[in-house]
């Protein structure tokens, strides 16, 4: 496994491989060192930086609402998304029987996977370059848009939108679903008084009502 390239790609070469190759080790291997006691590590640091990221990005926000914001960076979902940019899934050492089982694409040990990086790098290196690296990734992931998508709760928005004109709640439904079970799309619908008002797809149902409740608050403001 060629790891000058996942260092090339993540942007930062460790002085001790072996503390690289920990951070990729899942506990499939069933080797004596692997990525859980990074991972927490990772964790806690990456808390602090998205905190003190949001902390200066939105001078005005109250505490409340920078928990929120943090919450919903700081989770699997985010984390995947920052792995699967840095393609960490082609270099993790996972067992057999759980290549079998499509690791290699699994959120949970992906998001596990970068904190685990996170927390070696915080170890040789400190802070700072784990600070520098995430800014980073956070400017190459998410445009402005997406970034604002990141922790903007499309469904929460759309309820009270609804409750306010109409004074019901929307109902979501699913349409469809497809493709295997580790990579599945489901296509959802949004209804509002029986009246399907929008309908997309997400890798998850999460997802898919996030993306529909964004279609019905633009199509409801522009009525308004």
């Amino acid at each position: 496994m060629n790891l000058k390239n996942f260092q090339q790609n993540l942007g930062y070469y460790f002085k001790d491989i072996q503390l690289l190759k920990e951070a990729l080790t899942h506990k499939s291997t069933k080797k004596k060192t692997h990525n859980e006691r990074l991972e927490f590590l990772g964790d806690a640091v990456l808390d602090l930086i998205i905190g003190e990221f949001l902390y200066k990005k939105f001078p005005h926000l109250p505490e409340g609402e920078l928990s929120k914001m943090r919450a919903s960076m700081v989770n699997e979902k985010a984390f995947t998304t920052l792995a699967e940019h840095l393609k960490i899934g082609e270099y993790l050492y996972i067992s057999s029987a759980e290549e079998q089982n499509n690791g290699r694409q699994k959120s949970s040990i992906l998001s596990n996977a970068f904190e685990a990086i996170m927390g070696a790098i915080y170890l040789e290196d400190g802070l700072e370059s784990v600070q520098k690296l995430m800014l980073n990734l956070l400017d190459e992931v998410y445009t402005g848009s997406d970034f604002k998508n990141l922790f903007y709760d499309h469904k929460t928005n759309l309820q009270e939108l609804t409750q306010a004109i109409f004074g019901v709640t929307p109902e979501y439904i699913v349409l469809d679903s497809k493709g295997p079970d580790h990579n599945k799309e489901f296509l959802v619908g949004v209804f509002i008084q029986k009246k399907e008002y929008a309908k997309a797809s997400g890798k998850s149902k999460k997802e898919a009502q996030q993306n529909c409740a964004k279609i019905a608050l633009e199509s409801l403001k522009k009525q308004q």
